[in-house]
């Protein structure tokens, strides 16, 4: 299982290597990186895969976009370019919504036996997993993630959903419902029809399955824009899903720019259902253009600020342990990272010094190589972004502890940072920063954490570390959050809801509810004759 993978990385991490030259002291409590670590991001390893497919995949074919435009895609160990990608566009979402379209009311798979469409799908993930290792690698190149990561992790997830979604198929139906006169009353659950997807650059394949998934195993149609960042993935699977037997039009991928091909695929009047994740601004966008559209259904999984919740209880080591990987997990960029973390005041103290020696011993390099941990952040915007709030955290008065600069000279690798006496009004303790930066902050009793837990727009997860159970239940609930973690943090699984209260999105993805976002449900009422019962 995924969960458990990515919990043996937390494991293996509790008990880190003793790494020579990894810190050294720079006065006045600040610890810094030395030179020799800078250093071995310098000399990038040779990705082991090359890119095949650079094109948008339209009915089943690899096209060139209608302008020719294309757009380059960037290794973020080096700013270089991996390849130019075809630059898709509204006339572009144009032609995959029209495939769409036709695939699904003239094509075979919605008209497949559900136990057809689940073969196809299991087909497939017997294909992603075969070619793991080439897929794993296109995507730590275009990412920046740690190949470990995707390798072990993130594709075997990624296999695992689609299984799961694929013992959907044959398990989707309707019911026989009673009611006050001689009547048969039953209901359909029917596919929605066209539904388009827009899935971000942080889990790039995670996200696909998450969508694709259960699209497909309601027997649903579908455009895919991918995010302009990391590309290359999804036309690769794309590839595996139609020689698992997908027939053409059904899986539509169109790469390119949000106010261009995103604004088109969330205008357009032949799309009968939204799914969207990403950044909370950009999900008030696309509802504002679903709605002034065809006023389709919109799902959303949009950005947080998650509380992790330190108690007076807690085993010192294990919670510094358990936070550090809430918070720096794929480089910070997780829409559910743990980057609020709650310390009681008895533990503060001895969590913080051993907090900063845990992001000291953090490995930065490049992500292709045995034993990383951190790799470069996405791209020189995102790089910025998060430099800029570590100048604001300074700024405000917080106290950094360590990190808070940039690493190397090449690429967009940034040091792992901790920052002490944080307050709730700042930046770095309100702003989804998306970036290895630990904002820790003290509290003296539960009533205290719930409200300053509670105090913030988002509501995405939330974790607790605690060994008292009443503790743990008052916790649980009592946080506004869609997900709540006790003694565990980022254990997802295929069969697990995800998604947000308030302004952290709107429905769940994955497990059962998931597929009730690409499902209508249609009540179908018969007059009985003479019934002989009722």
């Amino acid at each position: 299982m995924a969960s458990r993978r990515i919990a043996s990385l937390v494991s293996r991490a509790l008990h880190p290597i003793a790494r020579g030259g990894r810190q050294r002291f720079a006065g006045r409590g600040i610890y810094r990186y030395s030179t020799a670590v800078a250093s071995a991001v310098e000399d990038p390893i040779k990705p082991p895969v090359s890119v095949l497919y650079d094109k948008l995949l339209i009915n089943g074919q690899f096209v060139d976009a209608a302008s020719g435009k294309t757009f380059p895609t960037l290794d973020p160990r080096t700013g270089e370019v991996i390849a130019h990608v075809a630059e898709g566009e509204a006339e572009d979402i144009n032609r995959a919504v029209a495939s769409a379209r036709k695939a699904f009311d003239e094509g075979p798979w919605p008209r497949m036996t559900a136990y057809e469409r689940q073969r196809i799908l299991l087909r497939f993930a017997d294909l992603v997993e075969k070619n793991n290792d080439e897929i794993a690698a296109l995507e730590t190149w275009d990412s920046g993630k740690p190949y470990e990561q995707t390798s072990q992790v993130e594709i075997p997830m990624f296999v695992r959903l689609f299984r799961y979604y694929a013992g959907w198929a044959d398990k989707i139906h309707g019911m026989t419902i009673p009611a006050d006169g001689p009547l048969h009353v039953q209901t359909l659950h029917e596919p929605i029809g066209v539904a388009g997807q827009i899935i971000p650059w942080n889990f790039p394949l995670v996200m696909f399955a998450w969508k694709v998934g259960p699209a497909l195993a309601c027997g649903n149609t579908i455009v895919l824009k991918t995010a302009e960042q990391t590309p290359l993935s999804a036309f690769l699977v794309g590839k595996l899903l139609h020689e698992a037997g997908l027939p053409d039009g059904v899986l539509n991928i169109v790469s390119g720019f949000g106010p261009t091909a995103g604004a088109a695929l969330c205008n357009h009047m032949d799309v009968d259902k939204l799914a969207f994740t990403g950044s909370t601004d950009t999900g008030k966008i696309v509802l504002e253009l679903a709605a002034k559209s065809n006023l389709k259904p919109v799902t959303l999984e949009l950005g947080g600020k998650s509380p992790f919740i330190v108690c007076e209880d807690a085993d010192v080591d294990q919670a510094v342990e358990l936070a550090h990987f809430a918070l720096f997990f794929n480089q910070g960029q997780c829409c559910c990272a743990g980057s609020r973390t709650y310390v009681h005041e008895k533990v503060y103290d001895e969590f913080l010094e051993k907090a900063k020696a845990r992001a000291l011993k953090r490995l930065v390099g490049d992500p292709f190589k045995t034993g990383i941990e951190q790799g470069p952040q996405i791209d020189q915007e995102q790089f910025n972004k998060i430099l800029g709030y570590i100048r604001a955290g300074q700024e405000s008065g917080a106290t950094l502890e360590t990190g808070g600069d940039r690493l190397g000279s090449k690429g967009y690798y940034i040091q792992p940072t901790v920052f002490s006496d944080v307050k709730d009004d700042m930046l770095i303790a309100k702003d989804e920063i998306f970036g290895p930066v630990q904002t820790v902050l003290k509290y003296n009793d539960l009533g205290e954490v719930i409200k300053r837990a509670n105090n913030t727009k988002y509501g995405l997860a939330a974790g607790v570390f605690t060994h008292n159970l009443d503790t743990a239940n008052t916790l649980t609930r009592a946080l506004r959050a869609g997900t709540v973690w006790i003694n565990c943090f980022d254990t997802f699984d295929a069969a697990i809801p995800f998604g947000g209260y308030k302004m952290s999105g709107i429905g769940r993805e994955k497990g059962e509810y998931s597929l009730k976002n690409y499902l209508q449900v249609k009540a179908v009422v018969t007059p009985l004759k003479n019934p002989a019962w009722l």
